[in-house]
């Protein structure tokens, strides 16, 4: 199968020169790998650069957006630009962060999955962070949930569900807007990703408030959101961060802000997580 991947990297000159390595020792090559200079004031675009000279299939291009960190909407915004770049003659779209160094299998596994599947809509492998010199899962959402740093998709889910939505909140309602079209979502435990920045480590208050309008923007409602805010905020350990995420909820709700999904679709996401709550409560 044919994997195009986009990386958007901003600033990642510690780490893209491993990602790309990384990808460089598959066992399956991708057929293109366009790096989005997103405004990089470091090294960054000086190593993606050195590692496209050497291969064929690397490709960097340069974008200018604001130094200010808004997850969601910047990054895609730098993915979308990277898309645009590559012609439709991929089977695999991929987003994968530039932090990430994969198993020399991954893509053959990946692709494998998809192969024997063909309602497979996404895959992917899980992420590890290291602590205390040992590589532990980073065990922020469910095991059933594909990060954002490492999305592969189908090319007909991908274009099904709209693509990716430039906002916070765009790497869950892409698993459920495949969900409501029919895909299956495959997460692969035996493939372990380093991660090697861990997630959230650049957010500030204005990105936790964004994750609360991100509940309202897929009209998750009061009751969902409050439940998802806690989960959250108990994994992260952290009471100001339930309050920051039903701020964001509330001004959201307020402001009238332009939701993500249609009112069916959000019907279905709403029947879609009461369904995940009450069987975690029955177990």
């Amino acid at each position: 199968m044919n994997f195009h991947i986009i990386i958007p990297a901003h600033n990642e000159e510690d780490y893209i020169g491993k990602t790309l390595e990384s990808l460089a020792q598959q066992t399956l090559l991708p057929k293109a790998v366009v790096i989005v200079n997103d405004n990089s004031t470091d090294s960054t675009q000086n190593i993606a650069e050195n590692y496209a000279s050497k291969h064929e299939w690397i490709s960097v291009i340069n974008s200018a957006s604001s130094d200010k960190h808004l997850p969601g909407s910047k990054i895609i915004k730098a993915f979308n630009k990277g898309l645009h770049s590559l012609n439709n003659d991929f089977d695999i779209i991929c987003k994968f962060d530039a932090d990430l160094i994969f198993p020399v299998n991954y893509l053959e596994k990946i692709s494998n999955h998809f192969k024997s599947n063909p309602k497979l809509g996404m895959a992917s492998g899980f992420c590890y962070i290291e602590k205390d010199n040992t590589w532990i899962l980073e065990n922020l959402t469910n095991k059933d949930h594909i990060r954002g740093a490492l999305k592969a998709y189908r090319k007909d889910c991908f274009n099904q569900i709209g693509q990716l939505k430039s906002s916070m909140g765009w790497d869950t309602v892409d698993e459920l807007l495949a969900k409501y079209n029919g895909w299956e979502i495959l997460t692969d435990e035996s493939l372990h990703v380093k991660h090697l920045k861990p997630t959230g480590q650049s957010y500030n208050k204005a990105s936790k408030y964004l994750q609360g309008e991100a509940m309202y923007k897929m009209r998750y409602g009061f009751w969902i959101t409050l439940i998802s805010a806690l989960k959250l905020a108990y994994k992260k350990r952290s009471f100001q961060m339930f309050r920051d995420y039903m701020s964001g909820y509330f001004k959201a709700k307020s402001n009238n802000v332009e939701f993500l999904v249609s009112e069916e679709e959000g019907k279905f996401i709403r029947d879609l997580r009461w369904k995940g709550i009450k069987t975690k409560f029955s177990n």
